[in-house]
């Protein structure tokens, strides 16, 4: 029965994409914000919290989170990861990338169409060379494009992760771990390989140095027979009395070549010994190798399994953040429109009252003014009746007057006036409102 939780599974048979590494203070720069938090009065914090608190706090955690990708970014270009193969971009920032390899595809296809002309004087004549010379430098144009395609996108994405919210950063620190976690398998993948070579080197250097052994050992054993030959033929030149002689020059020749091939089998017998240390010696560092780099891939494992497990776990984790901050944002909705609506309520019933003592109040000023008012109304009529009494005594005098200067009795004229005036209207009225009207002209003016 296969096991599908095998976390620590590596397949050396998958596609693995080497990268090279820069390091330098790439270490250094990684050390993330996040691991400087050292707040002692977190707890107090805790205990004290209000929903105006936690955004402060969300805020400081957008921008930890922020720093610290803004870290795992300058890392990526530090170590030479390919910037969108670790980071998460959105379709107007991939299109970047997108279009700018289409074209450089379709720039190699239009060069590879132009020199696969024959190379003939009618299409010579056609212009082939130019035409090949137009497709190199669209070539060229593309290439620089699609160079500066990777910083383009990467501006954009630093760009739109600067004005990110928790949500969005979050996600991007999620595909940046799920991203180290193929990473690091292909790491151990690697490393795998390297420590199987390291493994045939040290076999393969072992039976050099074995070689280098057996052959020190011929030398020394010719080389012990050569010091025989040359020990003998020295004692046969100090034998010959004659110094001048033909046998002393021979012998001396003899002693020459004896001590050459010495000299020769001792280089031999130093290079043989040297090999061997040499190779005795990378034994030891090849194995040391291995132990250095399994050690380093059981770590490396450990890390992948850890930070793939984590991350599953941690997606959920993110997901219950995100939908608490939500959850906080619309409980502070609810409370501020429940107080919006207990203040609606206030000053609306503070309405309804204030219209309810004014309705009151006006009703008592209108009672208290009707007094005022039969008050103002009984001056009025006694001023009236008192005009009026000054006039009839006034007319009174007038008919008398009238009746003794011209025989007249103005009485019933008077009494025919006074009793049509309450009854037709003011020769006034319709009239005052017209200045430029001209009078009627009437035959019996007498004035006129």
């Amino acid at each position: 029965m296969s096991d599908d939780f095998d976390l620590l599974e590596t397949s050396s048979n998958e596609k693995t994409e080497k990268v090279d590494v820069n390091w330098g203070k790439a270490i250094d720069t990684m050390k993330s914000k996040l691991s400087q938090e050292d707040d002692p009065e977190v707890r107090q914090k805790i205990l004290n919290a209000t929903l105006d608190d936690v955004v402060h706090m969300a805020e400081k955690d957008r921008t930890t989170l922020l720093d610290a990708i803004k870290d795992l970014t300058d890392y990526q270009d530090e170590v030479g990861i390919i910037f969108e193969k670790f980071s998460s971009l959105n379709a107007t920032e991939q299109k970047v990338i997108d279009d700018a390899q289409k074209a450089l595809e379709r720039a190699r296809i239009e060069l590879e169409d132009a020199e696969a002309k024959p190379d003939t004087w009618w299409n010579n004549l056609w212009g082939r060379k130019s035409k090949i010379k137009r497709a190199q430098d669209a070539l060229k144009a593309a290439e620089k494009v699609r160079a500066g395609a990777d910083n383009k996108a990467k501006a954009m994405f630093q760009e739109r992760i600067e004005k990110a919210d928790v949500q969005t950063l979050l996600g991007e620190l999620s595909y940046k771990s799920q991203a180290a976690v193929s990473r690091l398998k292909n790491r151990e993948v690697e490393i795998k390989e390297v420590e199987e070579k390291l493994k045939d080197a040290i076999v393969e250097a072992s039976k050099n140095h074995t070689k280098a052994l057996e052959k020190k050992k011929e030398v020394e054993e010719k080389l012990e027979a050569q010091y025989a030959l040359l020990k003998q033929a020295r004692q046969e030149l100090e034998d010959i009395a004659d110094k001048q002689s033909a046998e002393y020059a021979e012998a001396i020749g003899k002693v020459t070549t004896l001590e050459q091939k010495v000299e020769e089998l001792e280089g031999l017998k130093n290079a043989y010994t040297t090999l061997a240390a040499s190779k005795d010696s990378f034994v030891h560092k090849h194995n040391l190798t291995i132990k250095v780099l399994t050690s380093l891939r059981s770590n490396l494992q450990t890390h992948r399994a850890k930070l793939k497990s984590d991350t599953e776990e941690r997606l959920k984790y993110y997901d219950g953040y995100v939908v608490a901050l939500k959850a906080r944002t619309d409980q502070e909705f609810a409370a501020i429109l429940e107080h919006l609506g207990v203040k609606t309520d206030e000053h609306i019933g503070e309405t309804l009252a204030s219209m309810h003592t004014a309705s009151a109040k006006a009703r008592q000023d209108m009672m208290d003014n009707i007094p005022v008012h039969e008050k103002v109304m009984q001056g009025v009529y006694s001023s009236y009746a008192e005009a009026l009494q000054e006039i009839r005594a006034k007319d009174s005098d007038i008919q008398k007057n009238f009746a003794e200067r011209y025989g007249i009795d103005m009485k019933e004229i008077f009494e025919d006036y006074y009793n049509s005036d309450a009854n037709e209207p003011s020769g006034d009225d319709g009239e005052g409102d017209k200045p430029n009207q001209k009078p009627v002209a009437n035959d019996d003016d007498l004035l006129s």
